[in-house]
């Protein structure tokens, strides 16, 4: 019988094995597992305000001002000012951040294609299902569930 502190390294494990393959699969372009993240978010939900890009990502905790700023200066992602709001600004992909989006989309792909290989279809849904399960009610469950609805 499995016990909970099993559970608790196998999640551990689970998390840095994924963790240390996407970040061999960005390393030749060049962005970190937490770039790769605004990216992806931003390709699906921009433009988006800095408050709910940070609603939206996981492997980011608090604002997100810094990792956008790195992004900024690399000319992947423009602030832009919102018409309704002078206070804030809106966050959006610049022609070379979808570029780059969409190669990352291709590396992720094959990875998540390495990984998922080893699982049949059930498996992946039980164990989806059971993850949300753990994570239910944390910032990280809703930050899931706002980016991939079911």
């Amino acid at each position: 019988m499995a016990t909970h502190d099993e559970l608790r390294y196998l999640l551990l494990a689970a998390q840095r094995e994924g963790s240390r393959r996407l970040g061999d699969a960005l390393r030749h372009l060049g962005l970190t597992p937490a770039q790769a993240e605004v990216l992806d978010v931003l390709a699906a939900h921009q433009p988006v305000t800095l408050a709910a890009l940070g609603r939206l990502l996981v492997c980011e905790q608090g604002s997100p001002s810094r990792l956008v700023d790195s992004l900024v200066q690399r000319d992947l992602v423009s602030r832009v000012p919102h018409e309704q709001d002078k206070r804030a600004v809106l966050i959006h992909l610049t022609d070379a951040g979808r570029a780059l989006a969409a190669q990352l989309g291709e590396a992720t792909s094959r990875l998540t294609g390495e990984m998922g290989a080893r699982l049949t279809a059930e498996d992946v849904e039980t164990l989806t299902t059971l993850l949300h399960s753990l994570l239910d009610g944390t910032d990280a469950a809703r930050a899931i569930r706002s980016r991939f609805p079911r």
